[in-house]
């Protein structure tokens, strides 16, 4: 498909691509050096009506359509690869799951100040034995009368440690595999046996915390399971499904920062009497990187054109995410060798987008867990 855009979600592109230039950019080495979680830029984002972009006015959103807000994320991850994934887990992950599963009163109470940017928001999946293979989790949620009581440990939880709203999976029928998880909602504020165990200390994705929880005895009412018992292996598969737009998003807009700083660095830096974009060479290195964006980023609309027409996007989404986050893997690369030896070093950020990028092969899908899924739906 050739997307093109409308004059609304040019203009919401360009104001949150204005944001990032002004807010973002100049302290995304700050947040990368400090690792802390940027409290200030996302009270920004909230008072934009960005935390909540796809989200009902109803529910405190922006209603912004499917085209429009991984648009606008892609820019906010052209600032800041850690930003990004704050917004995509914090929208397309926990603000997603209440939305689609929940009922009125939990889209009431636990949505609104998630799409208001009032309270933060996490999805906790993962676990030590249980990354791609899902069913193979160990928390449990145990029916105690008109309550459930959680019991186990998650691990590489974007947002765990800061998050006031974790929508959380558990085994609430261990014998049934796939069909025994469900879906809660937990308040770590409210919820006694909420444990933070720490975060980890990652290769990049700095500002965004991936924490290691762990559920001691923790005990919630009945209210906070999301649709019934034993869906939530379902609401996590297609939950993933959308996240995948997102995380394509993330791909380009770190693919984007990577190309930008090399077509500067390009026409800036001058070696054998002349700027090395004039050396054929590095144009060739130019037009691949140039090319491979631009088609990430179409496939990343094409799952989105998919997902608002209600049609199954679940390959095109993997297709999506699979190539453009290799391409931003590889883009980044090429940036930090035309930059030579000042890529490698951390006074220049081609470094950085490198190391944001490779992340986008492994989180909500890995590269190849999502050739499975295409392979599948082809021979289907």
């Amino acid at each position: 498909m050739d997307f093109s855009p409308t004059a609304e979600q040019r203009q919401i592109r360009d104001m949150v691509a204005q944001f990032v230039d002004e807010e973002v950019v100049p302290v995304a080495s700050e947040i990368d050096a400090a690792d802390e979680f940027p409290w200030e830029l996302v009270e920004q984002l909230a008072e934009l009506d960005l935390m909540g972009m796809p989200f009902p006015e109803e529910y405190g959103g922006a209603g912004l359509d499917y085209h429009a807000y991984p648009a606008a994320l892609a820019e906010i991850s052209r600032g800041s690869g850690g930003l990004g994934t704050i917004v995509a887990a914090h929208i397309s992950l926990a603000g997603n799951m209440i939305y689609e599963f929940g009922d009125e009163a939990q889209k009431e109470t636990y949505l609104t100040p998630l799409a208001a940017g009032e309270d933060i928001g996490a999805f906790a999946l993962s676990e030590p034995q249980a990354g791609s293979d899902v069913p193979a989790m160990e928390t449990t949620a145990e029916k105690v009368g008109d309550e459930y009581v959680i019991d186990g440990g998650k691990l590489w939880i974007s947002n765990g440690s800061v998050a006031d709203t974790v929508t959380v999976f558990a085994k609430t029928d261990p014998e049934a595999g796939k069909r025994g998880i469900s879906s809660f909602v937990v308040r770590p504020e409210d919820d006694d046996g909420f444990v933070v165990e720490g975060t980890e200390d990652k290769l990049g994705d700095k500002g965004c915390p991936t924490a290691e929880l762990r559920f001691d005895n923790l005990t919630i009412p009945e209210s906070r399971r999301l649709g019934e018992e034993g869906r939530g292996f379902v609401h996590a598969l297609k939950t993933l499904n959308g996240g995948r737009i997102t995380i394509a998003a993330r791909s380009v807009g770190i693919a984007q920062a990577a190309l930008d700083q090399a077509l500067e660095y390009a026409q800036d830096r001058e070696q054998f009497g002349q700027p090395i974009a004039d050396f054929q060479a590095i144009q060739h290195k130019l037009a691949d990187m140039d090319t491979k964006v631009r088609a990430a980023r179409l496939l990343m609309h094409d799952a989105a054109d998919r997902k608002m027409r209600g049609e199954d996007f679940r390959k095109e989404a993997a297709q999506a995410k699979l190539y453009a986050s290799e391409v931003s893997r590889e883009v980044a690369n090429e940036g930090i060798q035309i930059h030579g030896g000042y890529g490698y070093v951390k006074d220049f950020p081609a470094e950085r987008f490198y190391r944001d990028a490779k992340l986008n092969e492994i989180y909500e899908g890995t590269s190849e867990v999502l050739r499975n899924t295409i392979a599948n739906d082809l021979l289907d």
